[in-house]
């Protein structure tokens, strides 16, 4: 039952990476199930069996999880491009209560005060973020040709997603969107499951030579970042969560900028109105989810 549990904890991680805006790691805050899930990678040698056995439940739940929600997410962006960013964007201000609750708790019991770091640690994040679409072209990273040096940049790309994986409060996904990579990766990994069925061999092998470099990056940068990520938690929190949180503002604004370049960006007065409702909706299920997880 136990094994079970973790599996299905770790398909609503899965999910909740595949969606841009929602974090995985505050999925498993949510869940109760990150300082475990923390201690496991960072103590993976040290307590070997234990961490790799709840590692690989949740593992195997998480690409579950992402296998299953690509085929939707692929559909509503190119059937509906700005409802489904409006949601996203909901999503990603749902977590902004969150984060400064965090913020403001970690400031109490330091008996600090919000400085002259903690202001530029914010701008930094939020000039990257804003800063990385505004620099490219709007246009997603073409994958259809494999060549070591896509797979070698596909293996920092996954690199860079999975450390904000394990960062509560930031989405790799999101992340993978402002870097121009998200639907690619997502077409991929639609395109290897098709031609699977279709056992062609060509899309396989394709397939295998786009989504293994990622996925191994995606690997080694949770265990090997998921310790930075602990000392810098652990020693400059608040300085964290508050680069964490530039990062999290600039987001929407992003998003609308890579719309804008790759030609997505549309209004209809249907659009808007169903977007608004989507944003409202999806700010409350990540405030709600949020709330669950400061509670355990």
């Amino acid at each position: 039952m136990k094994i079970i549990m973790n599996i299905i904890r770790g398909i609503l991680i899965g999910i909740a990476n595949v969606i841009p805006g929602v974090s995985g790691g505050t999925m498993a805050v949510s869940l109760g199930i990150y300082d475990k899930m923390i201690s496991s990678v960072t103590g993976l040698f040290r307590h070997f069996r234990e961490s790799m056995l709840f590692l690989l439940q949740l593992f195997i739940g998480m690409g579950i999880g992402i296998v299953g929600f690509a085929y939707a997410i692929e559909y509503l962006f190119g059937k509906y491009p700005f409802p489904t960013a409006m949601a996203f964007i909901g999503l990603i201000i749902g977590g902004i209560p969150m984060m400064l609750d965090v913020l403001q708790l970690d400031l109490r019991r330091t008996h600090k005060k919000v400085g002259v770091l903690h202001g530029i640690a914010f701008l930094l994040l939020f000039a990257l973020a804003v800063g990385l679409p505004l620099m490219g072209t709007g246009a997603e990273a073409d994958l259809s040709k494999s060549s070591i040096g896509i797979m070698i940049g596909l293996f920092f790309i996954g690199m860079i997603a999975s450390a904000t994986m394990v960062v509560p409060g930031v989405s790799g996904s999101m992340v993978l969107l402002i870097l121009g990579y998200y639907n690619s990766i997502i077409s991929e990994i639609t395109g290897f499951l098709d031609s699977l069925r279709a056992m062609n061999l060509a899309g396989i092998g394709h397939g295998f030579a786009v989504l293994m470099p990622f996925g191994i990056g995606v690997i080694v940068g949770i265990v090997v970042i998921a310790k930075v990520i602990e000392w810098l938690l652990a020693h400059y929190r608040t300085l964290t969560y508050s680069a964490i949180l530039g990062l999290i503002v600039a987001s929407p604004f992003a998003i609308f900028i890579n719309q804008y370049k790759a030609g997505t960006l549309s209004f209809t007065i249907p659009g808007v109105i169903v977007g608004v409702i989507l944003m409202l909706v999806g700010a409350y299920l990540t405030w709600f989810l949020g709330g669950l997880g400061t509670q355990d």
